[in-house]
């Protein structure tokens, strides 16, 4: 089953009810609509960019926030979702294709999760996704800027340098397809 980018935003605001927490719902909100940016430049598909944006945290609403990623796979595929619905809960934390390419340090080792993030071919929209996670708060910012952010939030670890080195690669990748940096879709990131 499909899900348009207004089933999406339904789905959060439904969301925004019942959790005490909502600084979520407003970076996910963020991450679909410079999807959206990014997708449109690309000639993309704009409304599966924005939606996959906006449901790419789904599982901190519906468990701990440690386990979100599992969380929102599962929870995506128990509404019967396509799969890169699903998927989208478990790529958008890991660049590389390793689980311990994340913020935050090194991840309790969940198989299930290993094994998929491992033999998974990210698609586009998941780099994209993977990007805009990394780009946004509940505003864009630079790359780096939000890197900055993320140590500051939750430290820094053995696995952190890895991590930004992948990032900036991610950017790049995504600065190639586009033929220009992505800062120029969004003018006030360097405000930001």
């Amino acid at each position: 089953m499909k899900l348009t980018s207004d089933e999406a935003l339904k789905m959060l605001k439904e969301m925004k009810k019942a959790t005490k927490c909502t600084g979520w719902i407003y970076h996910s909100i963020c991450v679909g609509d410079s999807a959206g940016k990014i997708a449109k430049e690309l000639n993309l598909d704009v409304d599966k960019a924005k939606a996959l944006g906006y449901i790419h945290d789904i599982g901190k609403g519906v468990g701990e926030f440690e386990s979100h990623v599992i969380n929102g796979y599962k929870y995506m595929k128990e509404l019967g979702y396509d799969d890169e619905y699903a998927n989208i809960c478990l790529t958008h934390s890991y660049l590389n294709n390793d689980i311990y390419c994340t913020a935050g340090g090194i991840p309790d080792d969940i198989p299930f999760r290993t094994e998929f993030i491992k033999n998974h071919e990210y698609t586009i929209y998941e780099k994209i996704i993977n990007l805009c996670d990394l780009m946004c708060t509940t505003v864009n910012m630079t790359l780096e800027a939000r890197l900055i952010e993320l140590m500051i939030r939750k430290g820094v670890y053995e696995n952190t340098v890895y991590h930004i080195k992948e990032a900036q690669k991610l950017k790049r990748e995504i600065d190639e397809k586009l033929g220009h940096n992505v800062y120029d879709l969004f003018p006030d990131v360097l405000d930001n």
